[in-house]
């Protein structure tokens, strides 16, 4: 296997899971939480993407304010083992001191796969007097003396302050954060991904899930086993939603190589504004996935310049057939979802939602996904020309080369 194969699989296999987009944010770019850590809890606040929870089997990710169901102020988000569910308590750490016990209330996801580990939220009740910082679960009503318990900061309080080529296409496309849960990647992509980061645009969450479980590389447990899917991708995508309720308007939940597309409008704002006006009820969108095998190539080779010959990945100005979808399998979906009408989220569809659905007709929006082929028995003239990403090629083959110079790719 060559070197540049070798880095193409890597990244395939082993990079983020997903990636989720942000765009018409409410906050700047370099926006960062600033929470405020009492001397109480000083020393043992969590810095780690994931926590194990005391006398548990459990894990905690985050923990952040949400007063949307009724009787609750925050939710946790965890992967809880599916046959070790209990009874557990919210214990915060206030302005100064620690707060008495409340119950709390634990949800998990209906979506598992069979897998014995479950995306799960635990909704908490902030006691009157108490200015809650950070939070933890315990196994009991009371504290044990002279233990010390492993707190989550809080977040969302109202004081809170080819990948080069796809990233670029997101800045044209109108968005202006991506969030990547890394659980692993080549030495070339992590400078990339380091270059985009320093810029601001790019949030790097570091999810080193093979630490503390056996991540499944597969959706469905019957497959190959595991104990979570798909390297913990539930959690990431319902984790993310979370982290952007305060900062964006709107959130794509969708994976590295695919880009949403609009194919009316110059950019996904515009593209929004219109959809959101016809449509005010609607919390989810969504797109339509097709596919671009990657094997077909636009046959005048205009856009196979020389310079990105060594630059692993693939060129997607040089792909414009596209399959029709099989209407008689199922056929997925991504989503631009608004965060505050969503509870929990699955891939291709949410769980739990405040507001209505709506799927986005073709003609105005759909991913183009370039991959292997999925219906494989098509030819070549079975296929249709696409190539509305030509639409961008102004402007983004001199963006890709200004990274691709920076970073000494070319």
């Amino acid at each position: 296997m060559s070197n540049s194969t070798r880095i193409k699989f890597l990244v395939l296999l082993f990079i983020t899971i997903s990636i989720i987009t942000f765009f018409v944010s409410n906050r700047s770019i370099g926006f960062k939480p600033k929470l405020v850590v009492s001397q109480v809890c000083e020393g043992s606040v969590s810095k780690q993407s994931i926590t194990p929870l005391k006398n548990t089997k459990h894990f905690l990710v985050s923990a952040y304010m949400d007063q949307r169901v009724q009787g609750f102020d925050l939710r946790l988000i965890g992967m809880f083992r599916r046959d070790s569910i209990q009874e557990l308590h919210c214990f915060f750490c206030c302005a100064g001191y620690t707060s008495e016990t409340t119950p709390a209330k634990i949800l998990q996801h209906s979506d598992n796969f069979g897998f014995p580990f479950v995306t799960t939220d635990v909704l908490c009740q902030i006691p009157k007097t108490c200015k809650a910082a950070h939070v933890t679960l315990l196994t009991q009503t009371r504290p044990e003396n002279g233990t010390e318990y492993v707190w989550l900061p809080i977040g969302n309080k109202k004081t809170d302050g080819g990948e080069e080529k796809r990233m670029d296409f997101t800045v044209l496309l109108g968005v202006n954060r991506v969030v990547i849960y890394n659980t692993s990647c080549g030495p070339d992509l992590d400078r990339l991904l380091q270059g985009y980061s320093q810029e601001g645009f790019v949030e790097i969450v570091s999810w080193p899930l093979d630490k503390y479980m056996n991540p499944s590389t597969d959706w469905i447990f019957s497959s190959r086993g595991g104990d979570i899917h798909y390297f913990g991708q539930l959690t990431t995508l319902n984790e993310c939603i979370y982290r952007s309720m305060e900062r964006s308007r709107y959130v794509l939940l969708n994976d590295i190589d695919e880009i949403i597309m609009p194919y009316q409008h110059d950019n996904l704002t515009s593209l929004m504004d219109e959809l959101q006006k016809q449509h005010p009820e609607v919390g989810v969108f969504l797109i339509e996935n097709h596919y671009f095998p990657k094997h077909h190539f636009e046959p005048s080779g205009r856009f196979h310049l020389p310079r990105w010959s060594k630059v692993p990945g693939i060129n997607i100005l040089e792909h414009i057939y596209r399959e029709d979808p099989d209407r008689n399998s199922y056929h997925p979906h991504k989503m631009i979802i608004q965060p505050r009408m969503v509870e929990q989220t699955s891939v291709h569809e949410v769980l739990r939602s405040f507001g209505q659905k709506y799927k986005v007709p073709l003609e105005v929006c759909r991913i183009i996904h370039i991959r292997d082929a999925i219906r494989k028995s098509l030819k070549l003239e079975e296929l249709n020309v696409d190539n509305r990403l030509w639409d961008f090629q102004e402007k983004l083959i001199p963006n890709v080369d200004k990274v691709l110079k920076n970073l000494g790719f070319i």
